[in-house]
């Protein structure tokens, strides 16, 4: 399979600074500031919920449980319910409506392929490419290993941290292109809570750089404080 890539639109670029810089293997990252609006952080809706419970205990490593076992069950749980948000917020996200895969400050999102050429392409195909990537590795028993006494690999935390860089951009790409839309329908507690508990386990466990999630650190803030 190929990877994602993401840099600052040249197109739309007309006096932004490039400010930050993130590689994982075939990735990187360009930031850029932005005016842009942002409704997700109008604070009647960023408070909406649909559990109190406290996250961070929720993320927590149980004891006497393996790590990586820990790890790999909510990695499972979490690429389900991104794929189930995102499916009922797909009709609002087509070629039309996102013929790029953008995040906030004008972040583009590119795939890279097998031969390594990169893919400039929609929001709904960049997310398709994503979450197939995601769904073959977790159905590779050499990766995600069902069977009692199997191990995981030697790189397993490396691909969690690339299964997590998608997961985290095809969420950053629902906050800034479909939040309204999620608002709508009344999805925006659910996309609240699920990207809340997402970055606080991903912080819990080192999953996710920091400069990757640069461009949204106004939501983070605003949800895990």
């Amino acid at each position: 399979m190929g990877g994602c890539q993401s840099y600052s639109s040249s197109d739309e670029e007309a006096n932004h600074n490039n400010i930050s810089l993130f590689k994982i293997k075939n990735n990187s990252l360009h930031m850029m500031a932005s005016a842009e609006v942002k409704p997700y952080l109008r604070d009647h809706f960023l408070s909406r919920r649909i559990t109190d419970v406290d996250l961070l205990t929720l993320s927590a490593h149980p004891h006497g449980l393996d790590q990586q076992e820990w790890i790999a069950t909510n990695t499972v749980a979490f690429f389900q319910h991104v794929t189930l948000l995102f499916s009922a917020l797909s009709d609002f996200c087509s070629t039309t409506a996102c013929p790029t895969a953008k995040s906030s400050r004008n972040i583009l999102y590119e795939w890279t392929d097998e031969q390594g050429k990169k893919l400039k392409c929609s929001a709904p195909l960049y997310i398709d490419y994503a979450m197939s990537y995601i769904q073959e590795l977790l159905a590779d028993e050499r990766v995600f290993p069902t069977r009692a006494y199997s191990s995981f690999p030697p790189g397993f935390m490396f691909l969690i941290q690339k299964v997590f860089v998608m997961l985290f951009r095809t969420l950053a790409h629902l906050f800034s292109a479909h939040y309204h839309d999620a608002i709508v329908v009344e999805l925006h507690p659910h996309l609240n809570t699920l990207f809340t508990h997402f970055i606080t386990f991903g912080h819990t466990f080192r999953l996710l750089d920091p400069a990757e999630t640069a461009p949204i650190d106004d939501l983070i803030a605003g949800l895990t404080h």
